[in-house]
């Protein structure tokens, strides 16, 4: 069945945060520590198509210990923030794709697609409710998860007649209170995180706990994240457990890993690819194997490594390990190229440059 065109009704937190206790964890929000005082729920069902949007106050959810997600892991997300500009206004950064991409991941996983309509009223509908907890200054702001679930009280191997939408939301701080660093790498030579077929291009939450035995093996090693070899012939660079990579080389050149099926179609991935161009860079989408990583690196043809995802924007990668070496790019700071992409990226988020792209959403 066609959903009806969003709507939403409204119900306000009576417990709400007092303005002194919102203040106080604005003021040192960290990420994903605290919650608003709402969040937007709907369902789904065959009869009805996606219906009952509403924003209610932020609280747990009733899950029967029969709920199929519980068994069959029928379940998406998303990722996005909102951020407040000088001028006290307040914007999205691409919620279009962030819609286009749950259509994708909720395609794969059997789930129905929420028009995109539904997507960004749900967002904006949240943000606006909660308008008082956006954090402002340097890199804060604040981080909305949109996810969908298979609610039918059920224990048969079959796509839910009954799924759930929610959107909460997370005041975050900046990603590097320290300023931004180098982090360290180990390379997984045991796990995949996807395979050909499966559902690496997909944002559910299945890809991310692959990913999770590896990266305590990482940490055991001294590093903070993994990087995932290809499932088949273990030999080509797909992704971290959660960023997409990059390699910038002597000549100015940029190459990323391209898009194989079992590598996250990253938003904040594509915007990077597109601002590099802007700054004059030549950006390469191909295969990069686990070699030409180590040789480039040893022999200075591969000057700068970084990472990119929603939270911290861009990451720098200083050095890589594997069991039995290591190699190290840079000098313990952020690459400059990395810096300079990073800054205009930043820039536009925040509304310091122009929005070439029509990337910004504002919430009215």
């Amino acid at each position: 069945m066609t959903s009806t065109p969003f709507a939403a009704t409204v119900s306000r937190n009576p417990a709400a945060k007092t303005p002194e206790q919102r203040d106080a964890i604005l003021a040192d929000p960290g990420f994903g520590n605290h919650f608003t005082d709402h969040m937007f729920l709907a369902e789904w069902t065959p009869d009805t198509g996606w219906a009952n949007g509403r924003v209610v106050p932020y609280g747990p959810l009733s899950i029967d210990p029969a709920t199929a997600v519980l068994h069959y892991a029928q379940e998406i997300f998303e990722g996005l923030k909102a951020y407040v500009h000088a001028d006290g206004s307040v914007w999205l950064f691409r919620p279009e794709a962030n819609a286009a991409r749950l259509q994708r991941s909720a395609h794969r996983l059997a789930l129905p697609e929420l028009p995109t309509d539904w997507f960004l009223g749900s967002v904006m509908a949240l943000v606006d409710a909660d308008r008082d907890w956006i954090p402002s200054g340097g890199e804060k702001s604040l981080y909305l998860r949109p996810f969908m679930f298979a609610s039918e009280v059920f224990l048969g191997v079959r796509p839910s007649q009954h799924v759930t939408y929610s959107v909460i939301a997370s005041p975050a701080g900046a990603y590097f209170k320290g300023g931004v660093k180098p982090v360290s790498i180990w390379l997984s030579s045991q796990y995949s995180r996807a395979g050909t077929g499966g559902t690496g291009a997909a944002k559910c939450g299945g890809n991310y706990a692959a990913s999770l035995l590896p990266q305590q093996e990482g940490m055991e090693h001294g590093c903070e994240q993994v990087v995932f070899l290809d499932s088949t012939e273990h030999t080509w660079i797909e992704e971290l457990g959660g960023m997409n990579l990059y390699f910038v080389h002597s000549d100015g050149s940029i190459v990323t890993p391209t898009l194989s099926g079992s590598i996250l179609e990253g938003i904040t991935r594509d915007s990077i690819i597109q601002v590099a161009r802007d700054l004059g860079h030549e950006v390469v989408e191909r295969r990069v194997s686990i070699q030409e990583w180590r040789e480039g690196v040893a022999d200075g043809s591969i000057t700068e490594v970084f990472a990119c995802g929603t939270a911290a924007v861009i990451t720098p990668v200083g050095t890589l390990k594997w069991d039995g070496g290591e190699v190290t790019s840079g000098d313990g700071e952020a690459g400059k190229v990395t810096s300079d992409i990073r800054s205009a990226l930043i820039d536009i988020q925040y509304g310091r440059a122009e929005d070439r792209h029509g990337w910004l959403t504002r919430v009215s």
